[in-house]
């Protein structure tokens, strides 16, 4: 078709040429041939989308115009669904939606690209969109079916939120396998401790009790807070801290983890004692993420070193183990509900970043090496701007 736009630009998933918002205008008007069904698509709860067959919007519902605050569709014509939505990987690419090396993990591109091939799918869609200056993590139901009006071919895409769905399946797994787990063990020291009658041996298990009775409590915290961050209702009490005392207190905790076994936890020489106003509940919270996925990342037998310095103003905390993170997981890592552990986890480096760049005013990232394997960063503000 003549006049496309990004004709042939880079992409890395997606084609990336699109139709000009003049044709965009012709199919819309092709498509308000549906009119009599508007009343039905307006009474529908979840957002649905028409899209051409370069993935743009010709015509929606009044959901999306409510979700997005705004009384005039043409606002948003011609324009991808990442694009309306403000997904935070939309504009990677010039071409935009569809196009950037993170869209190849997207449920929506793979919904709408199967759909405009001939066959109606559904996929999950794990998606962080910006909302002025906050991030948000959605959980998508996408359902992309195909139709044909004028001899044009276009998918009517249906959008169903399920975030609610997963933070109650997390909830679930976590209430229902971890604490169960814990308190289990709580329990096993209880025996133990009524049946024996060697004091030493007592001794032993009510410090191991205790340390039972702390790891049961923190994950029942570290779930509160977790929601607390996300609806913006979480306190931060900063305090002066030393990092290297802080960061070797965190390394004691995961010493005994029942997924250290075998690990070595190596705190490297050059760390450095650097004092530091910060929340010493969310940084806790955040540097035993980053311990815990490191262990659980290695093998028997490897090493995970950490440490921390100072550099620009800013205390870097860091985390290594000898696995190469894949890049598939890479493009994914900080997404909530994503998790290469199965179904009902995934908010670990989820909650890491939305604490520390949320409410620290810290910044969490990573870097893969073949040789150095992979390590995580958590930076945070020697002096805090008010």
């Amino acid at each position: 078709m003549s006049g496309m736009l990004y004709q042939g630009h880079f992409s890395h998933f997606a084609p990336a040429a699109r139709l000009p918002l003049s044709k965009v205008m012709e199919q819309s008007q092709a498509v308000s041939k549906l009119l009599e069904m508007q009343s039905v698509f307006d009474a529908l709860p979840n957002v649905m989308m028409i899209l051409n067959q370069q993935r743009q919007l010709v015509h929606c519902n009044q959901a999306l115009l409510e979700l997005l605050n705004i009384d005039d569709p043409k606002l948003i014509l011609g324009k991808r669904p990442g694009e309306i939505l403000a997904c935070e990987h939309a504009c990677e690419n010039q071409a935009g939606c569809g196009t950037t090396e993170t869209c190849r993990t997207c449920g929506a591109a793979f919904a709408i690209i199967s759909s405009l091939c001939g066959q109606k799918t559904s996929q999950e869609c794990r998606i962080s969109v910006k909302r002025g200056d906050e991030r948000e993590a959605l959980d998508l139901l996408i359902t992309a079916t195909p139709f044909v009006l004028d001899d044009q071919c276009f998918t009517i895409v249906f959008i169903n939120n399920i975030s609610d769905e997963k933070r109650r399946q997390v909830l679930e797994k976590i209430f229902f396998h971890d604490i169960i787990n814990t308190a289990g063990s709580l329990r096993g020291i209880v025996e133990l401790l009524g049946s024996s009658k060697d004091p030493h041996i007592k001794q032993e298990l009510l410090q191991d009790l205790e340390e039972v009775a702390d790891a049961l409590i923190e994950e029942i915290l570290e779930q509160r807070d977790l929601m607390s961050a996300e609806n913006n209702e979480l306190v931060v009490r900063r305090v002066p801290l030393e990092a290297q005392k802080l960061l070797g207190q965190v390394v004691e905790q995961f010493a005994n983890h029942p997924a250290a076994r075998g690990i070595v936890l190596n705190l490297s020489e050059n760390t450095e004692n650097i004092t530091f106003c910060c929340d010493p509940v969310l940084l806790r919270r955040i540097l035993g993420n980053m311990i815990k996925n490191a262990i659980e990342a290695s093998q028997p037998g490897e090493t995970v070193k950490l440490g921390v310095v100072q550099k620009d103003r800013q205390v870097k905390f860091w985390v290594n183990n000898p696995q190469v993170m894949p890049r598939e997981v890479q493009l994914q890592i900080f997404k909530r509900s994503f998790s290469t552990k199965g179904s009902g986890r995934g908010v670990g480096t989820y909650s890491m970043k939305l604490l520390a760049e949320r409410y620290l005013q810290g910044k969490v990232s990573f870097q893969v090496s073949e040789t150095e394997g992979t390590t995580f960063w958590a930076s945070f503000p020697i002096e805090i701007k008010e």
